[in-house]
């Protein structure tokens, strides 16, 4: 049977249009302003630009939640209003569903289940989840991905390029060109459900021996390269818990903070989507981890600069802190650049600085990092600007987009001495040999 969601040339076209007459706005509007001197409003066209594609699902929606935690990446009026693309996509219809499942499984499809749920009971970025009952009665979640998924990735990663190149001719403290890279290697991962299974498996693996965190079983086979079925657990959404036992909120923050931290500094592993749709809670406060199709595999190397980096702060030693900029891709970074990335360094390394209970930031309340990611762009700006490198991109997500987790939990803990037990026994020559074992288990590729 051909691959309908193949991508294809008329898909792409088609994507093209809907897409390429918003941006082309955007474009439009910047020529004004350049040449003419005609003030661009970027509120109101912000949300020109959302209501102009709203409706279109897939990529669009996981590249606004990749920028909201890249500060600076993109204007955050934009980044803003492309945020809540997601509410304007709903599920795809009964129809879609049994064309899809048909095509994965067979037109039989509907045998190999005791039940399936004919309305979603999620619909996400690139697919939407069904509940059903396998035939010895385990509750199951589907994930169906969205038709044409291949053919609106790359229509939308053009386009996205387009918007960063306006962007970039304004404002040239940030050169998104290794940023762009990077979003569209993980797109293309996210639309391969198989490995999205090894991947979970993966995860499985390196966190059995983590207490309060929990990773769904992958059913082989009940899976392809576009569905895929993993057994249901059951849970509700963190805020929604917390509001109801607020004394649990530095017990989730703790077994989160374990569920990130635990894969990077022992395998070289980082969930690539801090998104809070994307954990449950139980009763007994531990969390289940649901979504794996967006994870990023550092180089050990690279994990090492990560605590290289940690340490050169502590310490005030300036040539491990240039070495730990070097490892993470930044190359020959000047004496200035290097002050500049060390302001953004100490605010994202501030809660594991001190031994003592703290909240995640102590200032800016509501937006974590936005006043310093302002005072960082300045002074980028001021020295020439930077390209920052493609692994440095999710390393960076991590940080920011957890630190939000936190901030929205309001936790207070004594975020120190968590990460000091994370690396108190940190060697990269372990490391690597167990990232190797690890990823060669699952089928997965070694970084490069």
């Amino acid at each position: 049977m051909p691959n309908s969601d193949d991508n294809r040339l008329g898909g792409r076209i088609a994507r093209y249009a809907r897409v390429g007459t918003a941006v082309g706005g955007l474009a439009a509007r910047f020529a004004g302003q350049r040449v003419l001197g005609i003030p661009l409003e970027r509120e109101r066209h912000a949300a020109e630009l959302r209501l102009a594609l709203g409706g279109l699902k897939g990529p669009l929606m996981k590249v606004a939640q990749l920028l909201s935690t890249i500060p600076d990446a993109l204007p955050r009026e934009y980044v803003q209003e492309l945020s809540q693309l997601q509410a304007d996509a709903p599920a795809m219809g009964w129809p879609f569903v049994k064309r899809r499942m048909a095509s994965e499984l067979g037109p039989a499809w509907h045998t190999r289940f005791k039940s399936f749920e004919r309305t979603a009971a999620a619909a996400a970025s690139l697919g939407q989840v069904h509940k059903a009952v396998a035939l010895g009665g385990r509750a199951l979640a589907c994930k169906l991905q969205y038709p044409d998924m291949a053919s609106a990735v790359e229509a939308d990663l053009r386009q996205l390029g387009l918007i960063f190149s306006l962007f970039e001719r304004t404002d040239s403290a940030i050169s998104t060109r290794q940023i762009q890279a990077e979003i569209g290697a993980r797109l293309r991962e996210e639309l391969d459900y198989e490995r999205e299974a090894k991947q979970s498996r993966l995860y499985a693996a390196m966190l059995a021996d983590t207490p309060g965190v929990h990773v769904p079983p992958v059913v082989p086979e009940l899976s392809t390269r576009r569905l895929l079925t993993m057994e249901w657990v059951e849970g509700r959404r963190i805020l929604d818990f917390v509001a109801e036992n607020p004394d649990a909120r530095n017990e989730l923050a703790i077994n989160m903070f374990r569920a990130w931290y635990v894969p990077l500094y022992e395998y070289g592993v980082i969930h690539g989507d801090p998104h809070l749709g994307n954990y449950t809670v139980r009763p007994d406060r531990s969390i289940n981890l649901l979504d794996f199709g967006c994870i990023r595999v550092f180089p050990p190397r690279f994990v090492k600069g990560v605590i290289d980096l940690y340490d050169a702060l502590r310490t005030g030693n300036e040539e491990k802190a240039v070495e730990a900029y070097r490892t993470w891709g930044f190359a020959s970074p000047s004496k200035e650049l290097v002050d500049v990335l060390n302001i953004w360094a100490r605010f994202v390394y501030a809660p594991i600085m001190e031994d003592r209970t703290r909240a995640i930031e102590e200032t800016n309340g509501s937006h974590y990092g936005r006043e310093t990611a302002a005072k960082v762009h300045a002074e980028l700006r001021r020295v020439g600007g930077v390209e920052v490198p493609r692994e440095f991109v999710f390393m960076d997500r991590a940080a920011i987009g957890l630190g939000s987790v936190f901030l929205h939990l309001k936790a207070e803990v004594n975020w120190y001495r968590l990460f000091q037990e994370m690396i108190r026994n940190f060697d990269v020559n372990v490391l690597a040999t167990r990232q190797t074992a690890a990823l060669k288990a699952q089928g997965l590729p070694l970084p490069e």
